[in-house]
C-alpha cells in the first residue's frame, strides 16, 4: 500500500469515528428524552442502539488492521535472526579436520565442491563447518538428533552411516613419539634445568645491586638509546630482503631475500664476505647456531634457513653451497631456530605444523600442530624449555619441549600475529600482530600485563636485547654443551639485559621501547615502505634491520 492510499484510509477510517460519536451523542439525548418521557407514563426501557459501542475497541482494531502484515514481516525477520544465531552457536561447537585432505573429502561426501576460487585452506575449513551447521539445523527441525548435545553436532558430519573416528578429532589427544625424541626430550630437561639454575642464579645476584646504581645504569641506556641514528645502509639483493641477524661474535650479518639468496656483510662496514646459494624461492628464517663464530667445530653446520621452497638448509660459513637438506614441510617454511643446546632446529610453516629437528642426525623428531591457521613466528625460550609459536589465526600457544604438552594458549590480538620473542627473564613473551600492536605476555600471571600501541600499520618482528654472557658464563656453558671455547666474544653490561625491545612495522619504522614502562625511546626512520626483519647486536653495539626496499640498515648510537 502506498503512503498516498495509506493516508487515505486513515482519513476515511477518522470521519468514520468521528461520525459515530456524534451519531452516539444524539441518539443519547434523543434516548434520554424518550426515556423520561416512557418513565412517566410507565413504558419499559428501550433496546441499546449505538451508544452501547465500544469506540475505544473500533480503534485498537483499526491500528491492529493496519499492523499486521509489518508485524508479520518483523516476526519473520525476528525468526531468522534467531535462526542464525542458533546455528552459529552449534557452529561452534562442531569440530572439523585440520587437516585440509580430510576436509575435502567431507565436502564431497555432502556434495559440495572441494574448492572455490581463492579459496585457502582456512576458508574451506570454515565453509564445512558452515555445512555441517546447516544439517544439523535441519536434522533438529525434522525431529532428529538432540540440537542441545554438543557431541552429537560435532558428529553431523557424519552420514547415515558412522564416520571413522580417525578422520573427526572432537577432543585432545596424544600420539607415541620415537625413542629419538624421548631421548631429545630428556636431553632438552636436563639443559634447561641447568640454564634456569644459572639464571636464576643470575637474577639473585643482579638483585643486590644498589638501586641507585641500577637506576643510573638504566638512564645512561635511555640516553644511549635516544642517540641512535642510521649508521650504515646497504642494497643487498635484487629482491626484497627478508631476514637480517647478527652472528653471535656481533662481527657479521647474513641476509636472506626473497630472491632465494643468502649474504654474509661485515659490521660496521657492510662489506659483502660471501653469497650462499641454493634456495630456488623466498627465504623466510635464518639461524645461527648458539656457539657459530665462537669456536663451533666443523663438524657442526653454522646456520640454516627455510624458505617457500619448503626446504631448510644446513650451511658452513665457509661453503657456497648447503651441507645438508631438511625435508618434510608441506608449505613455505616461514622461520627457523636452533634451540639453546644447538643440537635441535625447530621451524614453523604455513602447513600449519612445527617441527623439530636433530641437526646430526637430519631426521625429523616431531611435527606438532595446534593452530587453525598457518604458523608464521617460532622462537625458543632462552633456557630451552619451552617454545612459543604464532599464527595467522592471531593466538600464541607455549608449549613444553620436555613433555610435549601445550602449556598456555595466548590470546588477545585481533588479527595474525607475525613476530615472537622471549625476554631473557624468561617468563614474559611479546607478540607483534596485525592489528598493530605489541603486547607483553607473564607466563606467571597467565595473562597479558601490557599492550603496546606500538605502528600505524602491521608489525613484521620483535625482537629484546640479549646481552652477552660474561666470559666465564661462557665458558660454563660452552663446558655444559661439550663444545671448547677460547674467545671471548664482547660482552655488555649484564644489567641491561632484556631492558629494551624493538619493533618493525610495515609503516617503514624501527622502534625502541624501554622495558617496565614500556615507553617509545626512539623511532628509527630511513627505509622506504616496509620493514620485514630487525635483530640487536648481543653486545648492544647495534640494531640491524631489513626492508622491502631491498636495504639492510645498521643503526647505532653516535659514540661508535
Amino acid at each position: 500500500m502506498s503512503q498516498r492510499d495509506r493516508s487515505r484510509t486513515d482519513t476515511y477510517e477518522q470521519d468514520i469515528v468521528a461520525y459515530a460519536k456524534r451519531k452516539r451523542d444524539e441518539e443519547e439525548d434523543e434516548a434520554r428524552g424518550e426515556q423520561e418521557q416512557q418513565l412517566a407514563k410507565g413504558v419499559p426501557k428501550a433496546r441499546p442502539g449505538i451508544q452501547d459501542i465500544d469506540l475505544d475497541l473500533i480503534d485498537e482494531v483499526i491500528d491492529d488492521s493496519e499492523d499486521r502484515a509489518l508485524t508479520d514481516e518483523v516476526l519473520a525477520k525476528r525468526r531468522q535472526a534467531m535462526a542464525e544465531f542458533e546455528r552459529k552457536k552449534i557452529a561452534r561447537s562442531i569440530a572439523t579436520p585440520t587437516d585440509d585432505k580430510l576436509v575435502k573429502e567431507q565436502l564431497r561426501k555432502h556434495n559440495h565442491p572441494i574448492c572455490l576460487f581463492g579459496e585457502d585452506a582456512g576458508d574451506r575449513r570454515n565453509r564445512l563447518r558452515y555445512i555441517l551447521s546447516k544439517l544439523a539445523m535441519e536434522q533438529r527441525a525434522s525431529g532428529g538428533r538432540d540440537a542441545g548435545d554438543d557431541q552429537a553436532e560435532g558428529m553431523a558430519m557424519e552420514d547415515d552411516d558412522a564416520m571413522d573416528e580417525d578422520e573427526v578429532q572432537t577432543e585432545e589427544f596424544y600420539t607415541e613419539g620415537t625413542d629419538e625424541l624421548l631421548l631429545a626430550r630428556r636431553d632438552i630437561a636436563v639443559f634447561s634445568l641447568a640454564r634456569a639454575r644459572a639464571r636464576t642464579e643470575r637474577q639473585r645476584e643482579d638483585c643486590k645491586v644498589d638501586l641507585v646504581d641500577v637506576r643510573k645504569r638504566r638512564q645512561d641506556l635511555v640516553k644511549r638509546l635516544d642517540s641512535y641514528s642510521n649508521y650504515g645502509s646497504q642494497v643487498g639483493d635484487t629482491r626484497p630482503i627478508s631476514r637480517v641477524l647478527f652472528s653471535p661474535d656481533c662481527q657479521s650479518v647474513l641476509t636472506g631475500s626473497w630472491s632465494g639468496a643468502i649474504k654474509l656483510w661485515d659490521v660496521p662496514h657492510c662489506r659483502p664476505i660471501r653469497t650462499f646459494c641454493g634456495h630456488t624461492d623466498r627465504v623466510g628464517g635464518i639461524s645461527f647456531h648458539p656457539r657459530a663464530t665462537l669456536g663451533l667445530g666443523d663438524e657442526t653446520a653454522d646456520f640454516a634457513s627455510g624458505a617457500a621452497d619448503t626446504l631448510i638448509h644446513l650451511w658452513s660459513l665457509n661453503k657456497e653451497r648447503p651441507i645438508a637438506k631438511l625435508q618434510g614441510h608441506q608449505s613455505r617454511v616461514v622461520h627457523v631456530q636452533h634451540h639453546p643446546n644447538g643440537a635441535y632446529l625447530g621451524s614453523a610453516s604455513y602447513d600449519g605444523s612445527w617441527r623439530l629437528w636433530d641437526i646430526a642426525s637430519q631426521k625429523e623428531l616431531l611435527l606438532q600442530e595446534g593452530h587453525s591457521r598457518e604458523i608464521f613466528a617460532l622462537r625458543f625460550q632462552c633456557d630451552g624449555a619451552l617454545v612459543a609459536t604464532g599464527g595467522l589465526d592471531g593466538i600464541c600457544r607455549v608449549w613444553d619441549m620436555r613433555s610435549g604438552r601445550s602449556l598456555v594458549t595466548i590470546e588477545g590480538h585481533a588479527k595474525e600475529i607475525f613476530g615472537i620473542d622471549w625476554s631473557p627473564n624468561g617468563h614474559q613473551v611479546a607478540t607483534g600482530s596485525a592489528d598493530n600492536t605489541v603486547r607483553i605476555f607473564d607466563m606467571r600471571k597467565l595473562g597479558s600485563v601490557y599492550q603496546i600501541p606500538a605502528h600505524k600499520s602491521l608489525i613484521t618482528d620483535v625482537r629484546f636485547f640479549h646481552a652477552s654472557l660474561s666470559p666465564s658464563a661462557k665458558r660454563d656453558e660452552a663446558r655444559d654443551m661439550d663444545i671448547s671455547d677460547d674467545s671471548e666474544a664482547p660482552c655488555s653490561d649484564r644489567l641491561c639485559d632484556g631492558q629494551y625491545l624493538v619493533s618493525a612495522s610495515n609503516d617503514g619504522l624501527v622502534n625502541v621501547w624501554s622495558a617496565g614502562d614500556w615507553k617509545l625511546q626512539k623511532s628509527l626512520a630511513g627505509h622506504v615502505g616496509k620493514v620485514m626483519s630487525v635483530d640487536i647486536a648481543s653486545n648492544g653495539s647495534y640494531i640491524a634491520s631489513s626492508g622491502y626496499d631491498r636495504t639492510f640498515k645498521l643503526w647505532g648510537p653516535e659514540e661508535f
